[in-house]
């Protein structure tokens, strides 16, 4: 082994007998090689964040599925976003100073299209299978720029078009039987009316998040959905629309805190590092996988199996979702803060036109 005075003497030697040019050439590629490959562990690392993030998304649809069986739909995320906003609170203590009136107004916005697209997507899923949710919701990405279109006017490309197509297909075999649109599930419905919900928040936070904090914006509509939640369980049950059910079962407090702590406080959390180290074309990716573990999970605790036409539609779904985020939507300018969704973080595209 190599004494300390004996390495000291080699460095010091190769130092003296090359030219000083060279020496500190040399020193500036290994400081540039060694920042390359941090930044390029902070990539893989970033990825597999929004990997266990798609995961923990994909799975709550069947937790939440279980949960219902034991409460109803408005106590449930009641309770869960009360408890995420108290834990991101805690994350980020300094948010609450950084909120103005402007902002209140902004996040209370955003949280009654976010409520309503919970409201409508959890009360879907009961009648519905986890997996059609998953995949019904994931198409609220591709209901953006065809609401921005339709309704703001915007321009869009023909693989926004073609991408909208595809998923569209996609839902019609997924949630029309053979039989005919008579026999539409009611859940799947329902879930596409969030997914449109969903599709209005997308846009409304691409709008705010450039004037405002995201932290700030993130807690208040948390907290917002919550407050909501409370009082449409209250009024749901003062007029027997929705009666009062939270049984204290395993099944539920874990369903509860999965969603609470790991799909809403922790994931959104681990999704703002994780964006900021990675391509948004990687994230588009990994985002559609979402309904995949949805589908996955599905199929190993619920037992759900796609027929041979679901399938298809499954698919044309994920290849729509991907088509409009990698290829319709042109490039951003690259933005100092990403931008919450409520699901996903991503950079206002439209803004360039």
């Amino acid at each position: 082994m190599v004494s300390s005075e004996a390495k000291g003497s080699a460095w010091g030697k190769m130092v003296s007998n090359r030219p000083i040019v060279d020496w500190l050439v040399e020193l500036a590629r290994l400081h540039s090689s060694g920042r390359h490959l941090m930044k390029m562990e902070r990539r893989h690392q970033a990825d597999l964040a929004l990997t266990f993030c798609s995961l923990v998304w994909g799975v709550t649809f069947v937790v939440v599925k279980n949960a219902l069986d034991y409460s109803s739909v408005f106590l449930f995320l009641a309770i869960r976003f009360t408890l995420a906003a108290v834990l991101m609170a805690m994350m980020r203590p300094r948010a609450w100073r950084q909120i103005d009136r402007e902002e209140l107004f902004a996040g209370i916005r955003l949280a009654f299209f976010m409520f309503v697209g919970y409201g409508f997507q959890t009360t879907g899923l009961r009648y519905t299978t986890a997996s059609n949710s998953g995949f019904v919701t994931g198409s609220s990405v591709v209901l953006v720029p065809l609401l921005l279109g339709v309704f703001w006017g915007r321009r869009l490309t023909e693989w926004i078009y073609g991408g909208a197509f595809a998923a569209l297909v996609g839902l019609y075999f997924l949630t029309v039987p053979v039989e005919g649109l008579r026999y539409l599930n009611r859940g799947d419905v329902l879930t596409f009316v969030a997914a449109v919900f969903y599709g209005v928040h997308i846009i409304l936070v691409g709008e705010y998040m450039q004037d405002h904090s995201v932290s700030a914006l993130s807690l208040i509509q948390v907290a917002g959905c919550g407050l909501m939640g409370w009082v449409l369980t209250a009024a749901g049950a003062a007029i027997h629309w929705q009666p009062l059910r939270f049984a204290w079962r395993w099944e539920l407090l874990v369903a509860t805190l999965v969603c609470a702590v790991f799909a809403t406080a922790v994931a959104f959390t681990v999704q703002l590092w994780a964006q900021q180290y990675t391509s948004a074309s990687h994230a588009a990716i990994l985002f559609a996988l979402e309904p995949v573990f949805a589908l996955i999970t599905s199929y190993l605790v619920l037992e759900e199996r796609l027929s041979k036409r679901a399938w298809k539609g499954a698919g044309l779904v994920v290849a729509g979702i991907l088509i409009a985020e990698l290829l319709g939507a042109p490039a951003a300018p690259e933005s100092p803060e990403p931008i919450f969704e409520g699901r996903i973080y991503f950079k206002p595209w439209w803004k360039t036109q």
